[in-house]
């Protein structure tokens, strides 16, 4: 009849849309004229924060009286509902409304203006005493703010004003045949001096540098010990240290004009002596914010030392960390004779703690094992060599892999984990691109 029909819609607007300075909601304009219909959107501002519900029109003319309401919708390219309307099947405020899982929206829906919310749930009760069967653990947790969104504690003290540390102890890591001296040096920092594990610690040894008369240069060590310590009470940090010596290749005497002046010193280092100490410092050997990954770790000698604070905090304290900790560990540490392996006896012990399949440890003795690829002696490259499709499987699947010790372990695993490449078709130098693009490898040497 050529009439024109006017609906008056009211929009609810669940959530307006939020700006610094102003809120914007939606007018939904709907025009039907000789196309089925069409939708235009335009912002109102408003002043306040009160929401405002605005009346929309739709006006439409029928187009052909002719056609059935079901024929005049396919018509259109409506379709046709395949749903009932009102079974909240496409959609249920109540589990996908603003009040999830209250009821509130259907109630108020359905009382009207009769609606009263209902009472609050009652108030959780703490047990002053915990039930005959609980199981009650002490949790380290004092700490754990350290590192939390991306933060670290840096620089505490810088080289140029050390703070004093405090020697508590110092103890012999390996036997008197291995080769060399390493001692574990435990230290008592100052208040409010606290670093995370995969950091490191610089210590400026006593006396002056006899070539420039200037007091000497700080020393990097990696911290080998928990942010909360060896002691629990997140006061100490512990250091592997091995004592730098020169031989002479021709007496075979050491040289003590050409001994390391920092490991020697805190290599003799008594109860009750004090340390200038700096740092921390470092941000690349810290372990996955992803707790589901797997971490890869592979040292030579003292290299162990940030493995060591890795492993105790996923095996041994009772910490978030360790009980969300849902990937596998693995260890691989190389060192010349089996009295040189450092932390062995905690080693087992994590091994004894850890679920079965999450902590895999493989040695490398050189002087007392071969490897099965040319029956030489075993190094931490030929454990990569033999475990070559595992290694790579895992860093396909998100592991992060971390090396430390002497600079001269880096050459012979690169040309290893390019052998394992190739073998497996792939590019190396591409594959280590993307391992550094995705965070997963972490290197320091020395």
């Amino acid at each position: 009849d050529n009439t024109t029909k006017t609906i008056n819609i009211t929009l609810f607007i669940q959530s307006p849309i939020q700006t610094t300075k102003m809120k914007f909601l939606p007018i939904i304009a709907i025009s039907l004229t000789n196309a089925y219909f069409s939708v235009a959107f335009s912002p109102l501002s408003a002043s306040s924060t009160k929401i405002f519900r605005p009346p929309t029109k739709i006006s439409f003319k029928e187009e052909n009286e002719t056609l059935d309401k079901t024929a005049r919708d396919k018509k259109a390219g409506a379709g046709v509902a395949t749903l009932p309307s009102g079974n909240l099947l496409l959609f249920d405020p109540n589990e996908q409304g603003k009040f999830q899982g209250t009821n509130f929206l259907e109630l108020r829906t359905s009382a009207g203006a009769a609606f009263v919310p209902p009472p609050p749930p009652a108030a959780t009760i703490i047990a002053e005493i915990p039930p005959a069967d609980a199981i009650v653990e002490d949790t380290e947790h004092f700490l754990e703010h350290l590192d939390v969104d991306g933060n670290l504690p840096l620089n505490f003290a810088k080289p140029q004003a050390p703070a004093t540390a405090t020697v508590l102890g110092r103890a012999k890591l390996i036997t008197d045949d291995a080769p060399g001296d390493i001692e574990h040096v435990v230290l008592r920092l100052p208040e409010g001096f606290h670093y995370v594990e995969g950091q490191s610690l610089s210590v400026i040894p006593p006396g002056t540098d006899p070539k420039t008369g200037r007091n000497h240069k700080p020393r990097l060590y990696s911290i080998a010990s928990t942010r909360y310590g060896d002691l629990l009470d997140g006061s100490t940090i512990s250091l592997c240290v091995r004592r730098a010596e020169y031989y002479d290749p021709v007496t075979g005497i050491v040289d003590p004009a050409k001994k390391g002046v920092c490991s020697n010193f805190l290599c003799d280092v008594k109860a009750g002596d004090v340390v200038s100490v700096a740092g921390p410092v470092g941000k690349t050997m810290l372990l996955p914010k992803d707790p589901t990954k797997d971490v890869i770790m592979i040292a030579t000698g003292t290299g162990i030392a940030p493995f060591r604070g890795f492993m105790h905090r996923l095996f041994m304290e009772n910490t978030l960390a360790r009980h969300m900790f849902g990937g596998t560990a693995w260890l691989v540490l190389g060192v010349p004779v089996s009295g040189g392996l450092l932390y062995k006896e905690e080693f087992d012990c994590m091994m004894r703690n850890a679920a079965p399949g999450q902590l895999k440890i493989d040695y490398a003795i050189s002087r007392e094992m071969t490897n099965s690829i040319d029956g030489g002696k075993l190094y931490v490259q030929h454990v990569i060599a033999q475990n070559g499709k595992e290694l790579f499987e895992r860093l396909d699947a998100g592991a992060h892999v971390y090396f430390c010790g002497l600079k001269g372990m880096m050459p012979p695993i690169l040309e290893t984990l390019e052998n394992v490449a190739k073998e497996r078709g792939l590019v190396w130098s591409d594959k280590l691109a993307e391992l550094k693009k995705n965070d997963q490898w972490h290197v320091e040497v020395y």
